[in-house]
């Protein structure tokens, strides 16, 4: 406002009362308007000078409206000597200095109310401290002598800071947009900052609840989580990312993009900035940021039920459902799997399969064949295969790499009994239970035949054995055991235990795994590929003489060897706690190469370690451990036919138990004197033992498949090793004479009738054996001896009462061999035979 005055003639006369009278109301004016400056300069000028005319400042919390920076009322005076202005009425003047309609002392309120008024919805949210009493400056006139009045200073030129508000340059540190404001969240409610009407320049932060919080817009949503619900403890951050990630991924660009908007509109909250430039990761970074697991799946559940994707919610919901399923399958098996004990050991002592577990021979190719490894012999090979075959490992059976490789759904191991399948499939078990290995299986179900066998005489469907044997899989659904996301690894251990015929022509087909059934109609379906056929089988199984998976279902086949020369050591190395008695019985394998050939079977290698821990236990650690064969060959005997007899065979009573071996025994002495490792089913036939029996009951025989020609195929039969054909020879010379007095090497043209009155002397037998043995220069009858002699001792005489008749206590003959074998020494008739000759004094137990 300019207040100003017109200079008078200076020829005029102006009566002296006249002047002083004008002068007294001129300073009267002066006084109320410098009362009236005073009051609205101490209003306005704080604000002219945080005030900017930058257009990001439409109005406070990101308004749409540009503000005008208001005009300082300009205050100008004229001096002219002698001169009298024109005086303004009061009335003029008030209504000049104050804004219409309002008074002195609203003149600053009045401007807040312009600058600041345009939002109702900020009512509320800001501090408006009291205002201040208005500058009283009494009833006498101020002196007004010393002041100066100035021009207000021209603007400063336009700048980006000077264009930039305090609140946009706050902004600015936390989003690099130069086209919008946005409000500072914290923790989930608004910035709430406040300029004093009056007196501040600083903003003053308004304390507030969060109970006096609303929602920043009426479209905002918030989810309520009951802190005291339980969480199941598979909800981990890890599944939480990956289902949601994988949810959301399945949804289109397009759908994405909605699913971002509906996101910022329900939940503004979470972000700072809109989520339309967020890649899916972030995204669902954030979203775990924001909220906990539970929250984030119920938000990410709403969303998708708000953009009408229900089939991804159910989606989300599966993931959820088989995770928790995973886990509680998971813990079950750890309980069942989690720890073993050697199968022979007395003591029951429970190990973690870590410290027990030793690297198997694995091979990829089949039909191998028995090992081959002798001490004596050098016997050619058996089997067949061109191909030495490639040496796998646990964790590559049926591995993503393999099922992608060959695209077969069924695996096949078999091997010879306590050659270590069990101990393969609960290795295979707990490395998916610890995350080890195969995690692209999402549920491992093992279905051992033994527990199968209570199912036998049931109608009952696959789906009910899976629920009755393992509840947690109860929640899942029918699509699970259908989907391709869900594979199901299910593990069929000791098919050779299953005792009913697989009849693969005429069985039933069944195609529903919920159908209740016999047990043999779900075998031969599975076997046959028509039930769950998105899934993954593997079977393991003893070498069988009958095919158990049909010919036009396509399969892998693989051998499982026991251990390899260095996997020995192993073994004993994890079996003894004791490094000392570890290495002791090391090496006492080492010094009997027959018995380290034959701990490449984990059982003969269990049997082993029982028999120096009870030794040591007893005697100590500067024991001798022993040094005959025999006692550990017979214990190898007992072992297969009595506690590894396949569960399930028709039992046999002591009379056919003894027939059995006795047969065995004599087809095995009539191969080693021909030379022969190996037997056709033609020429088994005669042998007078079934092959069920021998190869998949007692375990004591081994069948393959060899291919002699081109397009023809034979199936051969041959002793799990040739040292236990030896063995099985000898024991039918020793029972042949123990229960029937009968000298197997008897001269044919001696005469009958002087046997009968001369008898049969013990020492006879073994002098003909001796005889027998010396005349074969290749000494294929070596070991047979040393296994005959070895049955001398009253150990192994113990241990081979249940396959003698003769309950006559049997002589001590120990003395008498050991002078037989040193008079043989001695007569030197046959040097190259000597040595082993005095091995079959180290069976004896007598020093050479």
């Amino acid at each position: 406002m300019l207040l100003g005055r017109r200079c008078p003639d200076p020829s005029s006369k102006i009566h002296p009362s006249t002047i002083q009278s004008r002068r007294e109301q001129r300073a009267h004016y002066h006084s109320v308007l410098v009362s009236v400056e005073a009051g609205f300069a101490l209003s306005i000028l704080p604000h002219t000078q945080t005030w900017s005319h930058s257009p990001h400042r439409a109005k406070r919390g990101g308004g749409g409206k540009t503000e005008k920076r208001p005009t300082e009322t300009k205050v100008q005076t004229a001096h002219c000597s002698d001169t009298t202005p024109d005086i303004m009425d009061d009335s003029d003047l008030m209504d000049r200095v104050t804004p219409s309609g309002s008074s002195l002392g609203d003149a600053a309120s009045a401007a807040g109310q312009s600058a600041y008024g345009e939002d109702e919805e900020d009512d509320g949210l800001y501090y408006i401290p009291e205002r201040r009493p208005s500058l009283d400056l009494g009833t006498s006139p101020m002196d007004t002598s010393q002041w100066h009045y100035v021009d207000q200073a021209n603007s400063p030129v336009l700048s980006y800071s000077s264009m930039s508000s305090e609140k946009s340059e706050k902004m600015e540190k936390l989003d690099e947009s130069l086209t919008s404001i946005q409000l500072v969240r914290a923790d989930s409610y608004s910035s709430c900052y406040t300029l004093d009407s009056d007196d501040c320049e600083n903003r003053i932060p308004k304390v507030r609840n969060k109970e006096d919080t609303v929602p920043e817009s009426p479209d905002a949503l918030v989810l309520l989580h009951d802190p005291n619900e339980i969480r199941h403890p598979s909800l981990t951050v890890d599944f939480t990312f990956k289902a949601i990630s994988k949810t959301l991924g399945k949804l289109s660009e397009g759908e994405m993009h909605y699913f971002k908007r509906i996101l910022w509109k329900r939940f503004p909250q979470s972000f700072n900035t809109p989520p339309q430039g967020m890649d899916l990761v972030d995204l669902v970074d954030r979203l775990l940021e924001c909220y906990n697991l539970e929250v984030s799946l119920k938000l990410t559940k709403h969303v998708l039920e708000e953009i009408g994707k229900k089939k991804m919610v159910d989606y989300l919901q599966a993931l959820r459902i088989r995770n928790e399923v995973r886990y509680d399958l998971r813990q079950s098996l750890k309980r069942i799997y989690g720890e073993m004990g050697d199968d022979s050991s007395k003591q029951g002592e429970m190990r973690s399969i870590d410290d027990v577990f030793t690297n198997l021979n694995i091979k990829s190719t089949s039909d191998n064949g028995p090992i081959l490894e002798h001490e004596v012999l050098k016997i050619d090979k058996l089997d067949s295969n061109r191909k030495e075959g490639k040496q796998l490992s646990v964790q590559d059976l049926m591995s993503k790499e393999w099922l992608d490789k060959t695209n077969l759904r069924f695996l096949l191991i078999t091997g010879g009994a306590g050659s270590g399948k069990s101990m393969a499939i609960k290795k295979l078990i707990l490395d998916w239970v610890e995350e080890k290995s195969h995690q692209h299986v999402s549920f491992l179900v093992p279905l051992p035949f033994r527990e199968l066998k209570k199912f036998e005489d049931k109608k009952i469907s696959l789906l009910d054995i899976v629920n009755e044997l393992y509840p947690e899989t109860k929640q899942l659904r029918d699509e699970d055991y259908r989907s391709d996301e869900c594979l199901i690894l299910f593990v069929f251990d000791g098919l050779d235990e299953f005792c009913e015929k697989l009849d693969f022509q005429n069985t039933e087909l069944l195609g529903d795994h919920a159908e209740p059934t016999s047990l043999n109609i779900i075998m031969v379906n599975l076997l046959r590929g028509r039930l769950l056929f998105r899934d993954i089988f593997m079977l393991t199984s003893r070498p069988l003489v009958r095919r158990c998976i049909p010919w036009d279902t396509h399969y892998d086949e693989l051998d499982l060897r026991g251990f390899l020369e260095s996997d020995k050591d192993e073994y004993f190395k994890k079996r003894f706690k004791n490094q000392d008695h570890a290495d002791q019985v090391i090496a006492y394998t080492k010094s009997l190469k027959t018995l380290r050939i034959m701990c490449y079977l984990p059982l003969f290698c269990s049997l082993v370690a029982d028999e120096c821990e009870n030794i040591f236990r007893a005697k100590g650690l500067q024991a001798e451990l022993p040094k005959s064969l025999t006692y550990m060959y017979t214990k190898l005997l007992l072992a297969l036919t009595r506690q590894y007899r396949v569960d399930g065979a028709p039992p046999l009573s002591p009379e056919e138990e003894r027939d059995c071996l006795m047969k065995l025994g004599k087809t095995a002495l009539t191969m080693l004197e021909k030379g022969q490792f190996k037997l056709t089913r033609c020429e088994w036939k005669e042998v007078g033992v079934s092959d069920d029996e021998a190869v998949v009951n007692s375990g004591l025989c081994t069948q393959y498949v060899t291919k002699p020609f081109i397009l023809f195929q034979e199936r051969v039969i041959s002793f799990i090793h040739p040292t236990m054909q030896e063995y099985l020879a000898a024991l039918y010379v020793f029972l042949s004479f123990r229960n029937h007095g009968k000298n197997i090497f008897e001269q044919q043209l001696k005469d009958r009738f002087s046997r009968m009155f001369k008898g049969h002397k013990a020492m006879e037998m073994y002098k003909s054996a001796v005889d027998k043995s010396l005349t074969y220069d290749d000494g294929k009858l070596d070991m047979f001896l040393r296994f005959l002699f070895g049955m001398v001792l009253h150990v192994n005489v113990d241990l081979l009462k249940p396959f003698c008749t003769n309950s006559s206590k049997w002589p001590n003959m120990v003395d008498d061999a050991a002078t037989l074998i040193k008079k043989r020494i001695k007569e030197n008739q046959y040097p190259g035979r000597n040595e082993n000759l005095r091995r079959c004094l180290e069976e004896l137990g007598v020093s050479t």
